[in-house]
């Protein structure tokens, strides 16, 4: 396991004073990033390696939004590492102990190259301390959406140069920040899901799709032929 401590801050906060999902997802993104840092197989080794990681599925549990200023634990446990797929968890707790919110996640080693999978090289696997997987409810890798609930087409946008990371491609957390801002302004998110399909860049248009009902709301974000780049999922659990 690998963690750091932090507090909540008013910047990550929604307007009910608590951390929002994207803040969640954004300190588990940084939590894997600190940990491969301090490893010493951050992102100029993988450079130098000519390989990186690519996120393929996120499913984010979150059963207590922490308050503004609230002191917060984050945590990962890698879990897998097996020829070029690396699983790992995460988790995020407060200052007694008490599980706020947990996560699963699927990544793929590509070679930046060839954009193809490569295996995980055996300096990775051995630096990192392989954990069991946490307890939490794993839901499938594959998001289907209901075929019973209609799509409402939006309006497509292009993907700007705040949304790209170091990979030159769409940031993991951008689309699902892109996902969020079609769901109801009163929807509380319990679960989260994203399978990410595609690689989108700088110019690419992005065609949203929204399907909701209730207590569920699906953005597939599209290519203008359809195919998805990203679909990511929300339900209200409670």
């Amino acid at each position: 396991m690998y963690s750091f401590d932090t507090r909540v801050r008013y910047s990550e906060t929604d307007d009910k004073e608590k951390l929002t999902l994207l803040a969640i997802l954004n300190y588990f993104q940084d939590c894997t990033t600190f940990q491969s840092e301090d490893l010493g197989i951050g992102l100029d080794q993988l450079k130098k390696w000519g390989c990186f990681w690519v996120l393929n599925y996120w499913q984010i549990d979150v059963y207590r939004y922490p308050r503004l200023c609230e002191r917060i634990r984050v945590g990962t446990y890698p879990y897998a590492c097996k020829g070029f797929i690396g699983s790992r968890n995460f988790t995020l707790d407060d200052e007694k102990g008490e599980r706020l919110a947990a996560a699963n996640s699927i990544w793929t080693y590509l070679s930046i190259e060839k954009g193809t999978p490569v295996h995980i090289p055996a300096e990775i696997i051995g630096a990192y301390s392989i954990d069991g997987q946490i307890e939490m409810e794993y839901e499938p890798r594959k998001i289907r959406i209901d075929g019973a609930i209609a799509g409402r087409e939006e309006e497509p946008f292009d993907v700007k140069q705040y949304h790209l990371d170091a990979n030159h491609h769409v940031n993991n957390g951008q689309y699902v920040k892109m996902a969020m801002d079609y769901l109801p302004w009163d929807f509380s998110v319990d679960r989260m899901r994203a399978e990410y399909r595609n690689a989108a860049y700088l110019g690419d248009r992005i065609c949203p799709v929204v399907y909701e009902s209730r207590d569920y709301t699906a953005v597939s974000l599209n290519r203008e032929n359809g195919v998805p780049y990203t679909v990511v999922e929300f339900k209200c659990l409670n």
